[in-house]
């Protein structure tokens, strides 16, 4: 079975596998934990292992709880300094707080603090992998969260919801439901009283993108509409399922998905796990500028040659992703470089023929092989 529908997440046979984030203003109110209403997701939780389905959370909220420990201003994120003190003191609260009410339903919680390293790093993404995999098998339920006490602007995932789909992807998930504290993807600011509720996306497009705004309604958490589309593109491109619910209401699960309240992004496609994985890095080290009869050719599965390549952007190593993008800056896909950024600018335009003669020695024909390339 696929899914087709938002109650399908509820349905063991057509989703196994489920990954829930639960955003921070969700968790955390002004008067601190939510804990009753925390009570009734978890009490969803296990009703979803009852019926056969395997869980996995991403929960938010570490550096809210440890900013109100503190006394720290900005929820916690006046600074950097001060994000990952609260989070250093709030993570051991929440972690502690899924421990109890999951073990409540004779469920066991196991903790993982991920950074964006050890996604986008293939070794490390395969070591998250077993270890996720470990845990399911053992009949755990794992709590993941970002590991912001060690995590800096430059190297971080920076909102759940992107962490969330990354998850599902080496967990090998069937879909990813956010919590959030909005119903759905509307088409136009929800505020608008002629804004409509889009029931379900396939495949996220520019005009889809213009719809969402960046901001987090609820002032608390990083994220907003954007990051969760860029979830959602994140996880159509390993053929996984992603939604979008309100779960500012008492048992969150079974008012969206029993009700039909949410927004379902179906995928587009399936890649490989290795592909998925390409797809899905946010972190590149720098971008490749091709021209339009090599997009065409990308587009019919070709390797990427230099003959077709007009620019070079960043500074990378063999073996590095890199972007590829068209003359109007538009990525059209994600691949891993045969050649630095020096050698790939001394070989643009050039025939494959010509590589030996201009580098020295005899290289390889394509600057990305196509099975080291996947399109967007």
């Amino acid at each position: 079975m696929t899914i087709a529908r938002l109650n399908d997440l509820a349905d063991p046979a057509a989703c196994p596998r489920l990954v829930i984030k639960v955003g921070s203003s969700l968790l955390v109110g002004k008067h601190g934990v939510r804990r009753d209403w925390l009570e009734t997701l978890v009490a969803e939780i296990a009703s979803a292992r009852a019926r056969g389905q395997e869980v996995i959370v991403v929960s938010s909220g570490a550096i809210a709880l440890g900013a109100a420990t503190l006394g720290l201003d900005k929820g916690g994120r006046g600074s950097l300094a001060d994000a990952q003190a609260a989070a250093a003191v709030g993570q051991i609260a929440l972690s502690g707080l899924w421990a109890q009410l999951l073990g409540a339903h004779g469920l066991t919680a196991a903790q993982l603090l991920l950074t964006l390293e050890d996604l986008e790093d293939r070794r490390r993404y395969l070591n998250v992998t077993a270890t996720l995999t470990r845990l399911l098998d053992a009949g755990a339920v794992p709590v993941i969260n970002e590991n912001d006490s060690v995590a800096t602007q430059e190297i971080r995932f920076g909102d759940n919801d992107r962490l969330a789909a990354r998850v599902a992807q080496a967990a090998r998930a069937s879909a990813v439901l956010l919590l959030s504290d909005v119903d759905a993807l509307y088409d136009r600011n929800p505020a608008d009283p002629e804004a409509v509720l889009l029931p379900q996306v396939r495949g996220v497009t520019a005009e889809i993108h213009a719809m969402a705004s960046g901001a987090s309604s609820s002032g608390m958490g990083s994220g907003g509409m954007t990051s969760k589309l860029q979830a959602a593109e994140i996880a159509e491109r390993a053929g996984i399922a992603l939604a979008i619910a309100n779960g500012t209401h008492d048992t969150p699960i079974a008012r969206a998905l029993g009700g039909g309240i949410g927004t379902l992004f179906l995928p587009k496609r399936k890649a490989g796990a290795r592909k998925a994985w390409l797809g899905g890095r946010l972190r590149l080290k720098g971008a490749l500028v091709i021209d339009a009869g090599a997009a065409r050719a990308l587009a019919q599965g070709s390797s990427l040659l230099a003959a077709g390549i007009t620019g070079v952007e960043g500074t990378f190593q063999r073996g590095d992703a890199v972007a590829i993008s068209d003359a109007s800056g538009e990525v059209l896909a994600h691949g891993l470089s045969e050649y630095d950024a020096d050698e790939c600018m001394a070989l643009i335009g050039h025939h494959s023929r010509e590589h030996a003669d201009i580098l020295g020695y005899a290289p390889r024909s394509a600057i990305i092989h196509r099975d080291q390339l996947v399109l967007l």
